[in-house]
């Protein structure tokens, strides 16, 4: 029967509640203690309240969690594949106990629900990150949330729905599981192929998803995530845009797009049986599945973390529970010969094709260079142009990092006068001190505000390096873990180059003209970096220099020819 096909665990689940009585739960939750969601618990309370998450009825708790870890089942026996938790900090869990009501607001402070707490537990994390990621490798993007993001204490419970949460971009293309179930029934679309995807859309992707459609006898979804994905990928506003271009080159009426605000977790195999529910209470028969689907790419080895059909073969084990299809993503190539896209496996080894990978396209863009029109419709590439320019259109952050005294500050400002003397993009300068006395002039020097202090100016870094300019930061940034962060606040918007201003200790001492060393060996300056604090330098910056061997002018110089060997200035 098609979209007519019973959801996920037999029944699609409404957590709203009706007008009156959410005006009522809303005045109530007035006396309940407050979170405010963060990005992914945003995504996930949406599928929960609207059914995309069905047979769910909220956050988990420590029993139904426990078997969704260890046997992919919720305690009733139904298959469910991922741990859809609330995190919390311990200070927010404290004063809780189970009865206790919740109110869940969105970042603005808007209710989103209230919940009635059934399970308040520590987690393992460990042990999560095994069953459901299959690894404890940081490289992993879930494991990293998991284990640096995530707070440390679970709440499980049933849901009430007060409000949706507001999207103000493409509502034209925003369904819930009801409504697009009831548009299919609208359509007559008795089966539907959906296609997962995350990434911009180009001719190969067109031909597969066309080919499957047409395989099976049935329309095609494209239902690409705009929730939350890999770190890096293209963003969803571009990616929307690329598709609704390429929906021109379908026939009429067969295909349609409607978008998910899926929070991805890239568990490869795992996810893929996700997908494939989630799939179903949106009413689709079909869901496409490619090779490792919803992989993060390779470990901190350079090995794969899953194989390239371990989702595929999961799916298989799962399908009499599952009850949706699985269309096998079969991987297109350009015969050159018969100008036209072609399944390599029904290719002879010895027949010429062209492809263009994701690392080539991306350097293609970076540089300016073609993209041929084999590879992408045109007016795809265009909507790419727009929102990834070459690489010397780009904003950027250089990021200097030392000890007090190490000359990051003069080299900085050297840096600065060298790029404004070149013209052509905005340039800012975010000096540790001077930011300490603009934008955080509350904060003491205990390592939690350090960090602080460094975020703050790695967001203002991001900001800069969005919108086209150049931003130099020269901070001492003495954590690790923290500088990381800057650089991946930055990189998902432009460049980022980290100069470790590696200038020996006893040459920053004797340059101290403020007399800081020697009141921080007299104990007179408490968590002094390098005396009584660690400095952890940086394992792999793009540059390493010591002022101690070059002129600040030479310095300055010398980044200024590894920005033009990057492609940032030319």
């Amino acid at each position: 029967m098609g979209a007519f096909k019973k959801p996920h665990g037999g029944e699609l689940k409404n957590l709203y509640l009706g007008t009156e009585a959410a005006a009522a739960e809303k005045q109530r939750s007035m006396d309940y203690p407050s979170w405010d969601l963060t990005a992914r618990q945003m995504c996930d309370i949406e599928l929960l309240l609207n059914g995309a998450f069905s047979p769910l009825e909220g956050f988990l708790t420590e029993a139904e969690y426990d078997a969704v870890c260890d046997n992919m089942r919720l305690p009733s026996g139904v298959l469910w594949p991922m741990p859809i938790t609330l995190d919390v900090n311990d200070t927010f869990a404290e004063p809780l106990s189970e009865s206790s009501i919740i109110a869940l607001r969105d970042p603005e402070g808007v209710l989103i629900a209230t919940m009635t707490v059934e399970s308040i537990y520590r987690p393992d994390k460990s042990r999560e990150a095994k069953t459901v990621f299959g690894t404890t490798d940081k490289k992993h993007p879930g494991v990293a949330h998991l284990m640096d993001t995530a707070h440390a204490t679970y709440i499980g419970g049933k849901l009430r729905g007060v409000e949706a949460p507001i999207h103000y971009d493409f509502k034209h293309l925003r369904d819930t599981p009801q409504e697009l179930r009831d548009r299919f029934v609208k359509l007559g679309w008795r089966k539907v192929v959906a296609f997962q995807t995350r990434n911009p859309m180009h001719r190969a992707h067109q031909e597969l998803t066309f080919r499957a459609a047409r395989d099976v006898e049935a329309n095609l979804l494209i239902h690409p995530v705009v929730g939350m994905t890999k770190p890096g990928d293209v963003d969803h506003f571009t990616r929307v845009r690329c598709i609704e271009k390429i929906l021109n080159h379908y026939p009429e009426q067969t295909t349609a797009m409607s978008l998910l605000p899926l929070a991805m977790r890239m568990a490869g195999p795992r996810e893929a049986v996700w997908h494939a529910i989630i799939r179903k209470n949106y009413g689709c028969t079909h869901l496409i599945v490619g090779r490792d689907h919803a992989g993060p790419g390779n470990d901190s080895n350079g090995e794969p973390f899953y194989g390239p059909y371990d989702a595929q073969e999961l799916m298989v084990q799962c399908a009499d529970d599952l009850d949706i299809s699985m269309v096998p993503f079969r991987n297109m190539v350009y015969v050159e010969d018969q100008a036209q896209y072609q399944p390599q496996d029904e290719l002879a080894p010895e027949v010429k094709t062209l492809n263009i990978s994701g690392t080539e396209l991306r350097r293609r863009l970076q540089e300016g260079l073609e993209i041929p029109e084999w590879f992408s419709f045109p007016e795809v590439v265009a909507e790419l142009r727009k929102t990834h320019p070459p690489r010397h259109r780009q904003g950027f952050t250089v990021f200097f990092t030392g000890l007090s005294g190490s000359g990051k500050s003069t080299v900085a400002n050297a840096l600065m006068v060298k790029l404004m003397e070149i013209g052509g993009r905005h340039v800012t300068m975010l000096d540790g001190d001077v930011v300490r006395k603009h934008l955080s002039s509350e904060l003491g020097f205990s390592k939690e505000h350090r960090d602080l202090n460094i975020q703050r100016i790695g967001y203002v870094a991001s900001e800069i390096t969005k919108n086209g300019g150049i931003a130099i930061c020269a901070p001492i940034a003495p954590y690790a873990a923290t500088r990381k962060n800057v650089r991946a606040m930055v990189e998902q918007y432009g460049g980022f180059l980290e100069v470790h201003v590696a200038t020996p200790i006893e040459v920053c001492e004797q340059r101290d003209r403020k007399g800081l060393y020697a009141k921080a060996r007299a104990g007179i300056i408490k968590e002094f970096t390098g005396i009584s604090d660690p400095y952890e330098a940086p394992e792999n910056p793009e540059m390493s220099i010591d002022t101690s061997e070059l002129t600040p002018d030479l310095t300055a110089h010398r980044v200024l020819v590894k920005l033009e060997s990057m492609g940032f200035i030319r």
